[in-house]
């Protein structure tokens, strides 16, 4: 997606609502802009580390494999038998 955007007197731009809508932000939302050496500029929206997207998404299985309730007890009975 390529857009062309006008600047006003006070140098603001007005990012499309397909921009806006692809970086997922909306009003009030804080946007990160970042200028790496040459002429580019890299928009992205401005995420706290601490959201609790972050948090659900370090709660995705890493593992296909489940484990019935039994088998947890099974498990920590085990463990803390110090049997193996």
């Amino acid at each position: 997606m390529r857009r062309v955007l006008k600047v006003t007197s006070k140098g603001r731009i007005t990012l499309p609502k397909e921009v806006l809508s692809l970086l997922g932000v909306g009003p009030g939302d804080l946007i990160s802009l970042e200028c790496p050496p040459g002429s580019r500029v890299v928009i992205a929206a401005a995420r706290d580390p601490l959201s609790i997207d972050d948090f659900f998404g370090c709660l995705q299985a890493r593992s296909t494999t489940t484990l019935t309730i039994e088998a947890m007890n099974e498990i920590i009975a085990e463990r803390w038998s110090g049997r193996r």
